[in-house]
């Protein structure tokens, strides 16, 4: 054996925050964040829902176009919009965990953790009858609790490819440019449908930005597809 190699601690804490804060490091269990780089595809995912201010026009878009995407729902939105929720659900959408509270679980214990994952998946389940497969982080930040309660629950956890900031309510017409720059094929890209009741930041704007995205993808020549293909079988 050859002589061992001294880890330095800032080597390990440079590991450990990158494995916190990227939103598709590996270190805390796999994160399934792009399709294949080969071909055409495209997947739509939306965070933080369901909410007036947005779901029911997304959804409208999405069934005039054809457009399957997966939404990943706050379960203090789905207790308060159930109809909503159950809404996506009808139309046949990928349906998965984000948390009841939308907190950041860099820093919880695994009793938070658990509570909010748990909390959540029922919540779905009661409002739309589905039990949701996918779970994804607010903000992509984890520690290794998060990959633990997810498992328990035998979800399969999703980053993302492209983010667009369409939460900074840039506007439509910008939200669209920023998704036709950053398209690569096999992008897994993150919109948003909801927010933080209260906040006063609605999604409006993502919501008219829609069908000029998949205007746009489609003659760009990628294929939107349903996020249910990447889940291991």
């Amino acid at each position: 054996m050859g002589p061992e190699i001294p880890v330095s601690a800032g080597a390990i804490a440079l590991t450990f925050a990158h494995a916190v804060f990227h939103r598709n490091s590996p270190v805390f269990g796999r994160v399934i964040s792009r399709g294949s780089r080969g071909g055409n595809s495209l997947y739509l995912t939306f965070d933080d829902g369901p909410h007036p201010s947005a779901t029911h026009s997304v959804l409208e878009t999405l069934s005039a176009t054809g457009t399957p995407a997966a939404f990943f729902m706050v379960g203090g939105n789905v207790d308060a919009y159930p109809e909503l929720a159950g809404e996506v659900a009808a139309c046949g959408h990928v349906v998965g965990n984000h948390t009841y509270l939308h907190h950041t679980l860099h820093l919880k214990s695994a009793g938070f953790i658990r509570a909010e994952l748990r909390r959540t998946h029922e919540s779905i389940v009661r409002a739309t009858g589905v039990e949701p497969r996918v779970f994804r982080a607010p903000h992509g930040f984890r520690n290794p609790f998060v990959s633990t309660e997810a498992r328990r629950l035998g979800y399969v956890t999703f980053g993302w490819t492209l983010g667009v900031w369409d939460t900074d309510q840039p506007g439509a017409s910008e939200i669209r440019r920023r998704v036709r720059a950053g398209l690569k094929p096999g992008t897994i890209l993150l919109l948003h449908d909801g927010c933080e009741r209260g906040s006063g930041r609605h999604r409006e704007q993502t919501a008219e930005a829609l069908p000029g995205i998949i205007e746009d993808s489609r003659k760009s020549g990628y294929e939107i597809r349903p996020l249910s293909e990447l889940i291991p079988k």
